[in-house]
């Protein structure tokens, strides 16, 4: 497969690439991630990640797809980001716990004039959490870059988790699998 770019400077998206053995090059930008605030869930997703994306391709061109990313947790009809801190990431784990909620993940490729954008969503359920175990985790993962202030596959994911429905890498941050199949379309 060709040399992308990765618009992210997420660990979890360069380590799902590695192992998808999909070459890549970091090349990142700061972007806004607001979001105007009539868009739908799936739409956000899609906004920031596209901005991402096009943050790069002003640089570079287009002589290598880019690749972005950006990832949301929505919990009823409320979008959850990142964690601004300690209490924020103790709160939002204490709104996620014995609940379902959403894991959303927009994407964007750009290649040649081309425009590719999708969402991929994922059903995750915890079990009750104990402040004891929020507190835990918060203090030892620091979960601060984190949507919805967890990692799936952290010690919360291990053993918070009662089920997931849908792809468990979209929650890690990227559909891989979605992604190589539109990345070998090109």
């Amino acid at each position: 497969m060709q040399k992308i770019i990765l618009a992210s400077r997420s660990p979890r998206r360069k380590q799902l690439l590695q192992w998808a053995e999909i070459p890549f090059e970091v090349i990142i930008k700061n972007t806004d991630e607001s979001y105007p605030q009539h868009l739908t869930a799936h739409d956000v997703a899609i906004h920031i990640a596209k901005n991402k994306a096009l943050a790069i391709k002003l640089s570079q061109g287009d002589s290598v797809p880019i690749l972005s990313a950006d990832t949301i947790v929505v919990l009823n009809t409320e979008i959850i980001g990142k964690p601004v801190d300690r209490d924020d990431a103790i709160n939002i784990l204490s709104k996620l716990s014995g609940k379902k909620h959403l894991v959303i993940t927009g994407v964007c490729i750009l290649f040649n004039n081309k425009t590719i954008v999708f969402t991929d969503t994922t059903e995750v359920e915890f079990h009750e959490l104990s402040m004891e175990q929020i507190n835990f985790y918060v203090d030892k993962y620091g979960p601060y870059d984190k949507a919805g202030a967890y990692a799936i596959q952290e010690w919360i994911g291990v053993t918070g988790i009662r089920s997931i429905n849908g792809d468990f890498y979209n929650v890690m941050g990227l559909p891989v699998s979605r992604v190589v199949k539109e990345l070998s379309k090109l």
